[in-house]
């Protein structure tokens, strides 16, 4: 079979085996793809799975239905509707690329000035380009790459086979419906070509696969081992009012949980100084909330006291009960205020 023959052969599969998502136009449909929503849901699925993102990509489809709306959103407000969803820079650049568009009047249409906007990186900016803009961009995420390797039986481990895998995946992509083959592949690795038993009898590209062929199709790609995990640790101040409001801070925009409310903190080290939000006596509650970020595991000790109604604190502000949402803190606060004892947590 001719290389030049796949792409029709995937684009045919992918015709009756497209997912139903709610950022995607099907493909035969006359609809034009919004390039707002393809934008949003690109940067929300940065290193996050589809199903973890469906809820939250609907929700602020709702609330901010174009990028004029979202660029003229509070901070704190997006902030709060992202909690959960991880990796919290995303959410920073994307009211800074929201802002930027609106002020340019709209969403550049090649590859090139889309790299230049905040928070828009090479596979993001293909990925708009050619589904919301018809260009022919190479769009490379873990499935592409998954796919390529074991189409072509490539047995270079990653991040080294990177190059090699991106030259093949740039051959197949095609100027033609440049937006459908581009999900289609994406599909075809999320669907069929999956990270563990691919599902080969269904596959339309089960007959060039070589690595079908040599039977190798399970030990690819080839990766580099990683590294071990150091694990740092922590101590998360929880103060609870007479009157029931909670003791919490913004913290810096740089940095993990980046303009994130949360709990007051010590530094995240080896062995952190105690940094208490407040002078009143602190009980080590016994427990430790931990989280694994990026490049790192964390354990959070969980201390908490209570507070007279004029307690002054050193860092952060006391949030009346009624204004107070445990779903609008990140993942690792809200795992310290269920691990808080129920006694606290109902005053």
């Amino acid at each position: 079979m001719r290389d030049e023959d796949l792409p029709g052969l995937l684009l045919d599969w992918y015709d009756r085996h497209a997912r139903d998502l709610p950022w995607r136009i099907p493909p035969g449909s006359n609809a034009a793809p919004d390039p707002y929503r393809i934008w949003l849901s690109e940067v929300m699925l940065q290193q996050t799975t589809v199903a973890a993102v469906k809820s939250y990509f609907e929700r602020f489809a709702t609330i901010w239905p174009t990028v004029q709306d979202l660029a003229g959103a509070e901070d704190a407000a997006v902030m709060a509707e992202w909690a959960g969803l991880g990796y919290y820079a995303r959410a920073r650049n994307l009211l800074k690329c929201a802002r930027e568009v609106a002020s340019r009047g709209g969403f550049p249409t090649d590859y090139e000035s889309l790299l230049t906007l905040p928070g828009i990186g090479p596979y993001t900016a293909a990925a708009i380009s050619a589904i919301a803009f018809g260009q022919p961009s190479v769009v490379m995420d873990g499935n592409v790459e998954r796919v390529m390797s074991r189409l072509h039986d490539e047995h270079t481990p990653l991040p080294q086979a990177k190059p090699i895998l991106h030259s093949h995946a740039a051959a197949l992509t095609l100027r033609t419906r440049p937006g459908d083959y581009a999900q289609a592949v994406m599909d075809l690795g999320a669907t069929i070509c999956t990270p563990k038993s691919p599902a080969c009898g269904i596959c339309p590209w089960r007959d060039p696969c070589r690595a079908r062929a040599a039977g190798t199709q399970g030990e690819l790609p080839k990766k580099t081992p990683k590294k071990p995990k150091p694990t740092r640790l922590g101590i998360a101040y929880v103060a609870i009012r007479e009157d029931g409001a909670v003791l919490l801070e913004t913290r810096p925009d740089k940095g993990l949980l980046g303009g994130m409310l949360a709990w007051p903190t010590t530094d995240w080290s080896d062995d952190p100084a105690p940094a208490p939000p407040l002078d009143a006596t602190w009980q080590d509650t016994g427990t430790e909330a931990r989280h694994t970020f990026t490049h790192f595991h964390l354990r959070l000790a969980i201390h908490t006291a209570t507070a007279p109604a004029s307690a002054e604190p050193h860092r952060g502000v006391f949030v009346p009960r009624a204004d107070f949402r445990p779903s609008s803190l990140p993942t690792l606060m809200r795992k310290v205020w269920d691990l808080t004892p129920e006694t606290l947590r109902r005053l």
